[in-house]
This record gives C-alpha cells, sequence and structure tokens, in this order.
C-alpha cells in the first residue's frame, strides 16, 4: 500500500491530497532539472526512488521521514551548488539557487507541521483539524 493509500485508509483524506499534491509540485520541479540540463547538452538519467514505509505510527512519522527526505534533497542541492561554482559554471550556479531557496522552504514548511502534529499528539479533534487544514492547503503549500 502507498502512501496516499495508507492514509486516506486512516480517514486522513486531507493529509493524503496534501501529500498527493506535494507530489505533484516535486516532480514539477524534477522536470526544471530536466529542461535545464537538456537544454545545456546534458542527458538525463533518473535512477530508482526507495517506496516509503508501508505503515507509520502518526501524522508527525509521516511528516518526519518527509523532513528527512527533504533534508537530504537540500544536501544534494548543495553539493552540486558547491561544485558548480568551484568549477566557475556560473550559469548553472545562478540557476541552482531557487533549488536552495526552494529547499528552505520546504524544510521550514514540513518542520512547521511536525511542530503542530507534535503538539496536537494523539487527540483526535486536533488530528481532524489539521487534515482538515492540510486538505485545504494549495500545492503542499
Amino acid at each position: 500500500m502507498d502512501l496516499l493509500l495508507f492514509l486516506a485508509s486512516k480517514g486522513l483524506n486531507g493529509v493524503s491530497k496534501f501529500f498527493k499534491n506535494h507530489h505533484e509540485l516535486e516532480e514539477g520541479h524534477m522536470h526544471r532539472l530536466e529542461e535545464y540540463i537538456i537544454a545545456t547538452g546534458g542527458r538525463v538519467k533518473v535512477g530508482a526512488v526507495e517506496a516509503p514505509p508501508e505503515d507509520f505510527k502518526s501524522v508527525a512519522d509521516v511528516l518526519k521521514l518527509a523532513l528527512e527526505k527533504e533534508v537530504a534533497v537540500s544536501a544534494s542541492i548543495n553539493e552540486m551548488v558547491e561544485f558548480f561554482f568551484k568549477e566557475k559554471n556560473y550559469s548553472t550556479f545562478n540557476f541552482l539557487q531557487w533549488f536552495v531557496a526552494e529547499q528552505h522552504e520546504e524544510e521550514h514548511l514540513f518542520r512547521g507541521l511536525i511542530e503542530k502534529a507534535e503538539l496536537i499528539g494523539s487527540d483526535q479533534r486536533g488530528l481532524y483539524w489539521l487534515d482538515k487544514e492540510l486538505g485545504s492547503t494549495s500545492a503542499g503549500k
């Protein structure tokens, strides 16, 4: 069962919708990178992506995993930024600055959501409102 089905099976349709929208947003970021690589004469090779676990103890655990993935992406982007700066490829260095800023926003978003989820704990009413709030959030933001 994938993450969206897991969340929906727990009655968390809003959280499921949030992650579906967020997935689509992230996919757009991938296409932005692919287009840049192709436009600069490169070749795109997309590797396998590890599937998330099939079960979680709480929404906070789902959000913590998402933050962990975002932090890893930020580290990869920072490595690329450093590499292209050292190579004096300022065009690519400049292109990557959008991703640096975007990752800052992503990490901030998930840290805030984790704080809310931890504050709520196992309170079902709080979880209901968090689910409702995330379901009404546009494109995961």
